[in-house]
């Protein structure tokens, strides 16, 4: 059953891990460092993104390093600056000055190596439109361009426009059904800016009564399977930090509420949003 996990003081300890009991394929932590400090890990059974939200850090995978990584002072200034890390590999981060990077993990398959995304490798898919109430813009740092280089894991920011909807129109993706639909658990990390903002997470199935979640600054949701439209508050801008993961391929397939199926055409950047996660 689908969660939300709200906003605390996770002492850079993980959010999501191999104990949880709704996801089993994903990982997640939110790392804050300070100048100097180090934050080290190594994921068995897992490859993973170690995304910069905040400030800029030095990164090493296996003895080799990448640094400045960072090129943001937020995450409403630019795009993400990254390091992918090879399945069962250690890493460690080093903060330059204060810091904060998201750790996304997900089981994977094969062992690859390890290589940095820059700002200018991240692809951005304009989605939906004002008049409509559902313009997005999501940026994909681990995405279709990275195709051949990552096993199972997909990581992007997706930013809504105030009073927007983003996961819209409804769709699922909990079924492994052909060229039709994928299996694939997914993770929303959510800010607000103001930080006072607020939205709502849907999330629903087939006869089944839904779910209604107000999402605040800093929450963390879990889903495992169902139909999951996404709202914001109007007044605030909108992040989530997205991270999906197969269960039996790469490539995202999204299957959309038969009942709301022709929005797929009212809402523009539909069909490139759809062909960017595959």
């Amino acid at each position: 059953m689908s969660k939300l996990i709200r906003h605390h003081d996770n002492a850079n300890q993980p959010i999501v891990d191999v104990s949880d009991d709704t996801l089993d394929l994903i990982y997640f932590n939110v790392v804050t460092l300070a100048a100097g400090q180090s934050h080290s890990f190594q994921l068995p059974g897992h490859e993973a993104g170690i995304v910069v939200l905040e400030g800029q850090v030095d990164i090493c995978v296996d003895g080799q390093d990448f640094n400045g990584v960072g090129q943001r002072k937020d995450i409403w200034s630019g795009s993400a600056d990254a390091v992918y890390v090879p399945l069962d590999t250690p890493a460690r981060i080093t903060a330059r000055g204060h810091a904060v990077c998201a750790i996304a993990g997900g089981v994977a398959t094969e062992k690859l190596a390890a290589f940095r995304i820059t700002p200018q490798d991240v692809e951005m898919v304009d989605v939906g439109s004002v008049e409509t109430h559902t313009h997005r813009q999501i940026f994909h740092i681990l995405g279709q361009r990275q195709n051949g280089q990552v096993s199972r894991l997909l990581i992007s920011e997706l930013y809504a426009d105030p009073g927007c909807w983003s996961g819209y129109p409804p769709h699922k993706h909990d079924t492994a059904d052909g060229t039709v639909e994928t299996d694939h658990e997914e993770l929303y990390y959510y800010r607000f800016d103001p930080e006072t903002g607020f939205g709502t997470q849907c999330v629903y199935n087939d006869g089944e009564e839904p779910q209604n979640l107000l999402t605040q600054n800093g929450d963390t949701f879990l889903l495992d399977r169902g139909y999951h439209p996404t709202s914001t508050s109007p007044g605030h801008r909108g992040y989530i930090f997205t991270i999906l993961v197969g269960r039996h391929q790469r490539g995202l397939i999204q299957r959309f509420e038969p009942k709301h199926v022709h929005l797929v055409d009212a809402i523009p950047g539909i069909q490139a949003m759809r062909d960017a996660f595959k």
